[in-house]
């Protein structure tokens, strides 16, 4: 059964205790998915079979995150919802499991896609069993959860600084891109506000009733690019080469995408965005989780029997400058068709949205006819990637 993207929509996208910060994951969800099913009237909440819904901070948020979304977005107590963590995989992984889901005659509608405040991430303590002497000791669920590697006990970002001196990309290498991808996402943004993006309303404080409305991604105006290549190295101090310029930032922010089958989108008169043509995961050591992507997109195509250079755009989502950099080179893409309206060393990255949101962004432009087929690849802590083959209708 072939399966469509039928609706996509995100909400802008926070900085660290940015404008968001007010707003917890789940309703931020909420949000993403009233916006993609306000684009499909024809879609009722009650025809919604199944949502999966990425989330990777969870600390706090209280149980099932995804039916928290659900419900707050207004679908009612009767649509099973499934939270999915593959960490910056998440999103994406849920897009997958909904198009199973359509594809397997499971459901006829399926939301999918992902959520993050990190922001309200919080802090932890073990104290259950009590501190008999001495300090105890804060844990920052944001990295300990989010961004650090358990296998060698280091930030993530240490894992690209070897692969920096593995492939010899350098720090100037680096900042090129990352002053490249907020160029792309300073130019594209009546793209993203077009196609792409829903407003928000937010507090204006924990007091007031009063809300503002936010429609706008707070990250491409902040950076100063003439001042990029003087930020100090963040993981290595001798001759380290990722910075907080060129590495993505830390946000809050949803996305959901409508998945349907193409009988239905077509019996309901529905334009879909593009084909869900095929999907796959690859797995490598946790170390050069950076790279996996470089294993998930030729599995993904040999899957669907498509030639890597009848692929128009890519996806591939800038944990740091360096992974889109790396995969292009390890696969021979030409960077000039990769993350074409920026990234998210640009946009932000709230992880468990991520996955969904580079999905929803490569659908979107295939439908605005600037390429046949799209593909959209992530990394992920502990060694994988996920990635997605996409076709125009």
């Amino acid at each position: 059964m072939t399966t469509v993207i039928a609706a996509f929509a995100r909400t802008p996208i926070g900085s660290l205790n940015g404008t968001l910060r007010q707003l917890t994951a789940t309703q931020l969800g909420a949000a993403a998915i009233k916006g993609a099913l306000g684009k499909v009237p024809a879609v009722t909440a009650a025809e919604i079979g199944e949502v999966f819904i990425g989330n990777v901070l969870s600390a706090g948020i209280g149980q099932a995150p995804a039916t928290q979304a659900a419900i707050y977005a207004g679908l009612g107590h009767d649509v099973p919802s499934t939270t999915v963590n593959k960490v910056c995989a998440s999103g994406m992984k849920s897009v997958a499991f909904a198009s199973a889901a359509v594809s397997a005659g499971i459901a006829e509608v399926a939301v999918a896609g992902g959520m993050e405040s990190m922001t309200n991430a919080p802090h932890l303590l073990h104290a259950r069993a009590g501190t008999r002497l001495g300090d105890a000791t804060l844990v920052d669920s944001l990295v300990r959860d989010g961004l650090w590697d358990p296998y060698d006990n280091r930030h993530m970002g240490a894992c690209a600084e070897v692969l920096s001196k593995e492939m010899g990309i350098g720090r100037d290498e680096q900042d090129d891109y990352a002053e490249l991808s907020y160029e792309r996402a300073r130019k594209s943004k009546a793209f993203h506000s077009d196609f792409e993006l829903v407003q928000v309303e937010v507090p204006k404080d924990r007091k007031s009733t009063v809300s503002a409305v936010f429609r706008e991604d707070e990250e491409p105006k902040t950076q100063d690019l003439s001042k990029l290549r003087q930020l100090r190295p963040a993981f290595q101090k001798e001759n380290g080469t990722v910075t907080a310029g060129n590495a993505s930032t830390i946000n809050d922010g949803a996305a959901a995408l409508i998945v349907t089958s193409l009988k239905f989108a077509e019996e309901r008169g529905l334009t879909p965005l593009c084909e869900i043509v095929a999907y796959a995961d690859a797995q490598r050591d946790p170390t050069h989780f950076t790279i996996a992507p470089a294993l998930a997109i030729p599995k993904l195509l040999r899957r669907a029997n498509v030639h890597l250079n009848d692929v128009d755009l890519f996806e591939i989502n800038e944990a740091f400058s360096i992974v889109a950099i790396a995969n292009a080179k390890l696969l021979g893409i030409p960077i000039a068709n990769v993350n074409v309206h920026g990234g998210a060393v640009a946009l932000g990255h709230p992880i468990g949205a991520s996955g969904a949101r580079i999905v929803g962004s490569l659908a979107s432009a295939l439908h605005n006819n600037q390429g046949k087929l799209g593909v959209a690849a992530i990394c992920n802590g502990g060694g994988g990637a996920s990635a997605m083959l996409l076709k125009a209708l």
